[in-house]
């Protein structure tokens, strides 16, 4: 059994009701079957989730205004960029688990314990079909070549996904070599940044750009789509996973982290352990066309066939991290 609240700015001083034995799951996911889910943890373990829903914004503000008070024992949201939001103000505790450490490679969780990666996605490069593939586009670093000879598509820079991109490149190059790729990118945008992610992806299949970058489960989602339009725009573009001979593509996670002031905290760990067993990990994948973050479980989603690339091994911490500095970045070269 498990128990689902909704959650407004309006109620951050309403307390959940007790339980003997309880773990209340504040997550800015809505998938029906998460509910399934923590069903199957009540039954393996007898614990009740009760699941407060809200978006990542909304949810750490309450988390952070009740304080000491707060019911919350678990944060879910997605993009470490987001995770980063809870670090910052103090509002997780860290994990020593024997299990997660085991199961979630190092780079997909916190080093000291604050979060771990649940699912993972990649932020790929799209191009179009009838064209064919663009033989001088292999990298994030080519989409700022002056001589590309190719437009863009990307949502705005202050987008938590492109700012997870730029921590990535203020990694890698350091921050004046990351300000030289946003200035290159700027000049080879097709178009100025408009809607999501997936209006990206749609705009390489209706011709409006060359080339697009985009999560990869927005595709996912385009060719799973009971709209005929949606998967015949997904069939028209294909991902280029960049950087496949260096560093390897820039990767981002959904995570869980146990809340400082957690009620019930060893349940809590326990909730994130089984969301990292090799059965719930499939089916949260295949759900929202992610990968697991968990190795050698099977995927039977439509990312399946592309499951098999060389991923970053940067630290999510850093997405977080390098934020402020991301946001400088593509403040100073004007990227809208």
């Amino acid at each position: 059994m498990f128990r689902v609240a909704a959650v407004s700015t309006l109620a951050l001083s309403i307390a959940l009701p007790a339980f003997a034995e309880e773990v209340n799951l504040f997550s800015s996911r809505h998938y029906d079957t998460d509910y399934a889910i923590f069903e199957a943890f009540t039954e393996a373990t007898g614990i009740t989730v009760n699941l407060i829903e809200a978006s990542g914004d909304e949810l750490v503000a309450r988390i952070e205004a009740e304080g000491v008070n707060s019911p919350a024992d678990v944060f879910w949201t997605v993009d470490a960029g987001r995770l980063h939001m809870a670090v910052a103000r103090d509002l997780f505790q860290p994990v020593q688990s024997a299990v997660l450490e085991e199961r979630v490679p190092a780079d997909m969780r916190h080093p000291d314990g604050l979060f771990f990666g649940v699912t993972t996605r990649a932020r790929v490069i799209y191009y179009n079909v009838e064209n064919g593939r663009p033989e001088n586009v292999n990298t994030y670093e080519d989409l700022a070549d002056p001589d590309l000879g190719l437009t863009v598509c990307l949502r705005t820079s202050s987008n938590i996904y492109n700012l997870s991109l730029m921590a990535e490149m203020i990694k890698v190059h350091g921050e004046e070599g990351a300000e030289e790729w946003a200035r290159g990118f700027l000049d080879n945008l097709a178009r100025r940044p408009q809607g999501g992610d997936t209006d990206q992806i749609r705009g390489v299949a209706a011709g409006e750009c060359d080339l697009a970058v985009a999560n990869s489960y927005y595709w996912g989602r385009l060719q799973t789509s009971q709209n005929p339009a949606d998967r015949e725009a997904a069939a028209r573009v294909l991902p280029i996973f960049p950087n496949q001979d260096d560093r390897g593509t820039h990767v981002n996670i959904s995570g869980m982290g146990v809340l400082a002031n957690a009620p019930n905290p060893e349940n809590a760990v326990a909730l994130i352990e089984f969301m990292t067993s090799p059965t719930v990990q499939s089916i949260l994948a295949d759900q929202n066309n992610e990968w697991p973050v968990v190795e050698d479980v099977t995927v039977t989603g439509p990312m399946r066939d592309w499951a098999d690339f060389t991923r970053s091994d940067t630290n999510k911490a850093v997405y977080g991290s390098n934020q402020a500095a991301a946001i400088s970045v593509w403040d100073r070269v004007g990227f809208p």
